[in-house]
């Protein structure tokens, strides 16, 4: 499609007859999907779908991570235009067929019951032979995403942008937290550690369970080659599921979140390790903990959206055509 044609086209979130394609619409008009996705429940014909958590509910400290998924779109409407940098002529939005999936529903004052929900909209989305990429919503949302992957694939490999481990030790399994997520995925049997690994550290942790990490001092210290090398070491072909807190970021660079750490990532350390690890077998992933009340810039809310495209280029790049 020509610019001038573009130009005439509104809403392509609902118009749009091919859902692949560039999309030229002003950034500051129109419906917000996704980087200008088709809108859509039925993922016939599409590989990836795209989807929204707003629940935040299971935070420590400060909430506002419900408002994460409206805001990642639309500070996605800023990349719309161009094909993502830095991924050799790769362009997702024009080769595959993605879809803004919308968000789960669910009842806010029903909080015990959002797990088994948020479980069965992940598995209705796999059922429809798609990956899903989720916005979030706080870090709690992983676990029953996890849950409906393995269900899928068995346990898997887990690479954990963050500057918590999120290992907490909590016996109670119904507990619904965002700092103890990832210690009940590996006692629930969901996570393989010998082939994970979590990036950005640095906070304590007393036990890691065998979970390997790079800590976020080993990254400043030892580069993004060293890091992309040894995350692929650890996690070779298995399936692997993405999970990017946005706190893994300096809070110089993502002050919109719950609980920012200092000595965190810059944006372009984990912008270079994404795209170095190009050729994983990525089978889905997310970006959470994006909070807007607190980010009056919207600076927070434009790295989610780009780690969500980056994890949409992850998952896509070994089944573009070579």
């Amino acid at each position: 499609m020509s610019l001038d044609k573009a130009r005439e086209v509104v809403d392509t979130a609902l118009t749009r007859r091919d859902p692949r394609g560039l999309s030229y619409e002003n950034a500051f008009g129109g419906a917000t999907s996704f980087m200008r996705r088709s809108y859509t429940k039925d993922l016939t014909g599409f590989d990836l779908a795209v989807t929204g958590v707003p629940f935040d509910q299971a935070v420590t400290h400060r909430p506002g991570t419900r408002f994460g998924p409206r805001a990642i779109r639309e500070a996605a409407t800023l990349q719309t235009f161009d094909p993502p940098y830095g991924w050799d002529g790769f362009n997702p939005l024009a080769e595959f067929a993605i879809a803004d999936y919308g968000d789960l529903a669910f009842d806010y004052a029903n909080v015990a019951g959002v797990p088994a929900l948020l479980q069965a909209h992940i598995a209705g989305i796999l059922a429809q032979r798609c990956g899903s990429i989720t916005l979030g919503g706080d870090h709690f949302i992983t676990l029953p995403i996890l849950r409906a992957y393995a269900e899928v694939y068995g346990p898997l490999s887990v690479i954990q942008f963050d500057a918590h481990c999120d290992l907490w030790p909590d016996q109670d399994m119904d507990r619904i937290d965002h700092g103890t997520m990832m210690y009940k995925a590996v006692k629930l049997g969901l996570v393989d550690v010998s082939r994970s690994v979590q990036i950005g550290i640095r906070t304590e942790c007393e036990d890691y369970l065998g979970m390997p990490y790079i800590d976020a001092r080993t990254v400043h210290e030892r580069g993004t080659d060293y890091v992309v090398a040894r995350t692929k070491e650890l996690v070779g072909d298995a399936p692997a599921y993405v999970t990017f807190d946005i706190d893994a970021l300096d809070p110089a660079f993502a002050p919109g979140t719950g609980t920012p750490v200092w000595g965190g990532l810059a944006s372009w350390q984990a912008a270079a390790i994404l795209r170095d690890l190009a050729g994983i077998n990525m089978v889905g992933g997310d970006v959470v903990e994006v909070s807007p009340p607190y980010d009056s810039t919207g600076a927070t809310a434009i790295a989610g959206a780009h780690v969500a495209m980056e994890l949409c280029c992850l998952a896509l790049w070994n089944k573009r055509d070579k």
